[in-house]
């Protein structure tokens, strides 16, 4: 029974096809495409109005030099969002759910901000390993838990996302397990539980928004460092 659920957090296949290929491509086709047009329906609009206030929000901290990464971030922002709230729907599956696939977001991306510091501004980015006014005894020391928190970044991106989501959903299933279970036997319990299944369903749904923001916000800030 215990292993049951966590097969929702297994990687699905029809005729040995995975699925999840499917699944990461399937939401860039729940947007509409914006028209050449003036006057775009209340869709559009709403869909500009936020990608374009979440983008100026993201970038208020960085230089101009991280400007350039506005599409990559406003993208990644939206493809995470749509992903962790499809993931709560019934008979789907969630591929931010899967730390392979987290891991391979947030290595590349951070990896790439570390490169950026190193070829423009080395200096500055070999810098933010040793604090100013350091005790010289204490700089090997700090040297090497520098370098390892710098190191730990992007695991931290990736568990921090495949957490919170994987445990999110395992408390769902177990609470909608119980009421299943306590309906016959306890009515009232198993409404009352409902209730509480209800409220942590909203709450998971402001989880998988808040994490998609917290990833890409993580991600502006270790650019900024960089920049």
């Amino acid at each position: 029974m215990m292993l049951s659920f966590f097969d929702q957090f297994m990687s699905p296949s029809c005729m040995g096809v995975p699925l999840i290929a499917l699944a990461l491509t399937l939401p860039w086709t729940l947007y509409p495409t914006p028209t050449s047009r003036w006057i775009n329906n209340r869709m559009l609009t709403l869909q500009a109005w936020f990608v374009n206030r979440f983008t100026q929000q993201l970038l208020l901290p960085l230089n101009i030099g991280g400007h350039k990464w506005a599409v990559l971030l406003a993208s990644l922002m939206l493809f995470l969002l749509t992903i962790n709230l499809l993931g709560l729907l019934p008979y789907t599956f969630t591929p931010t759910t899967q730390l392979s696939l987290n891991m391979g977001i947030a290595v590349p991306l951070w990896l790439a901000t570390v490169i950026i510091g190193m070829r423009n501004q080395p200096t500055a980015a070999l810098a933010h390993l040793l604090p100013e006014g350091t005790p010289v005894p204490l700089i090997p020391v700090l040297i090497m838990i520098e370098t390892i928190s710098l190191f730990i970044r992007p695991i931290a991106l990736g568990v921090r996302l495949t957490a919170n989501l994987t445990a999110g959903h395992l408390l769902i299933q177990l609470i909608a397990t119980a009421v299943f279970v306590m309906m016959p036997l306890m009515p009232t319990v198993a409404i009352l539980t409902a209730t509480v299944l209800f409220l942590l369903t909203l709450l998971e749904i402001a989880v998988a928004m808040i994490q998609a923001y917290v990833f890409v916000l993580l991600l502006s800030l270790y650019l900024q460092e960089n920049v």
